[in-house]
């Protein structure tokens, strides 16, 4: 009989990293607090970079750079916690990160922020137009990090939209 000592230990940089750090593993609404985790250090660049230009291009090299690593890490992760593990949330990071593209706009961006981490939440859950497919058909670490990619680009795309409207004057003029 196996025991708990008896199944190997995931190496700690792939527990790290695939975790958010550490986020994941808080155990209630994992996907939430990596989505929470990803929101606060992006709050933390807006707050420490210079301008909105330098916040969108390092939002999005580090999101190009966390979903190489996303990929690896989250391959590693199925060998030791079975597949699409719920305590892995980088996919959880890199979605947000890829809605929060769009939320630098002066004044605004600080709701934006919000409303981005929202409906990168709301569409990562609800998982329509080809999210749901993916998550059923595309395997290993490319498809732990696929589905929340293109949760994140359709809340992007909302975001985007919204922060058009703010700017011609569509909405508060």
């Amino acid at each position: 009989m196996k025991t708990v000592n008896d199944v190997p230990k995931p190496p700690r940089l792939h527990v790290f990293l695939s975790t958010g750090c550490y986020a994941g593993l808080i155990p209630w609404a994992p996907g939430t607090m990596g989505a929470l985790g990803a929101l606060l250090l992006w709050y933390v660049g807006w707050w420490l970079l210079p301008d909105a230009a330098t916040l969108t291009w390092v939002t999005a090299g580090v999101t190009v750079v966390a979903t190489a690593v996303g990929v690896w890490t989250s391959g590693v992760m199925e060998r030791y916690w079975g597949e699409d593990p719920r305590a892995v949330v980088i996919d959880e990071y890199v979605g947000t990160w890829i809605a929060l593209l769009a939320a630098p706009c002066g004044a605004h961006t600080w709701w934006l922020g919000l409303l981005a981490f929202g409906l990168f939440r709301l569409i990562d859950i609800w998982k329509p137009l080809g999210c749901r497919w993916i998550d059923v058909h595309v395997k290993g670490g490319v498809g732990v990090m696929l589905d929340d990619v293109l949760a994140g680009l359709y809340a992007l795309i909302v975001v985007a939209a919204v922060r058009w409207a703010l700017l011609s004057g569509l909405i508060c003029s």
